[in-house]
């Protein structure tokens, strides 16, 4: 299946993505991934998205879509993929659909978490990460087996992020409402979005089940 995952953050779109790529073997693709894979990997891309992040410029729409055609050929998204945390804008939205008709390919849904704002920040204030190797944790309903002793590789820091502080998260939410919300409208308008207001499994697997037997 090929799906966008929609939702601000904090809604659940990287546990929706783990649940959908057991599903049928999708990959999950993420905006972030994509830049660091590139590089690390050293393509022309890769070097033109790492001089504009050094020098601490925004990588733009331009370059981002001459990233992304090239993951979207690699081997790996033959079985589909979902994109999380892409596009952000409706520009980006507009020129993945040119690069998908180029392709060959079409999109079967976009899932939208629509979960309201006071249990997204009840969830960021209290999630905490490994600083070691990014395990996810959460103080209240996911808490390490020892207290401050991550279970996968044993390193006792485990931190909050900077931007997981209720300011922080507010600022992020107004972005995202800012930026990337319109795109509900935009993909209602293809018969593509599908929106639920729960990240549980059976949930969104009901929701979806219609787009992707």
């Amino acid at each position: 299946m090929k799906i966008i995952l929609l939702g601000p953050p904090g809604a659940g779109k990287g546990t929706i993505a783990k649940l959908l790529t057991e599903y049928d073997g999708s990959v999950q693709i993420s905006t972030g991934d994509i830049l660091r894979a590139a590089v690390a990997a050293g393509t022309e891309l890769g070097k033109q998205a790492e001089a504009a992040m050094s020098a601490g410029n925004l990588v733009t729409d331009e370059l981002i879509m001459g990233i992304m055609e090239q993951r979207l050929q690699e081997g790996d998204c033959k079985n589909g993929y979902l994109l999380d945390g892409f596009p952000r804008t409706i520009p980006q939205a507009e020129a993945l659909q040119v690069l998908l008709e180029k392709m060959g390919e079409k999109l079967d849904a976009v899932l939208e978490l629509d979960i309201a704002r006071d249990i997204i920040i009840g969830r960021l204030t209290t999630r905490r990460t490994c600083a070691q190797c990014g395990e996810i944790y959460n103080v209240i309903s996911k808490p390490p087996k020892v207290e401050g002793v991550c279970d996968v590789c044993g390193s006792n820091e485990i931190v909050q992020r900077d931007d997981e502080t209720e300011e922080a998260i507010s600022n992020r939410l107004e972005v995202y409402q800012d930026q990337t919300a319109p795109l509900s409208d935009f993909y209602k308008n293809t018969g593509l979005l599908t929106s639920v207001m729960s990240s549980d499994k059976e949930t969104v697997m009901t929701a979806l089940g219609p787009k992707i037997g």
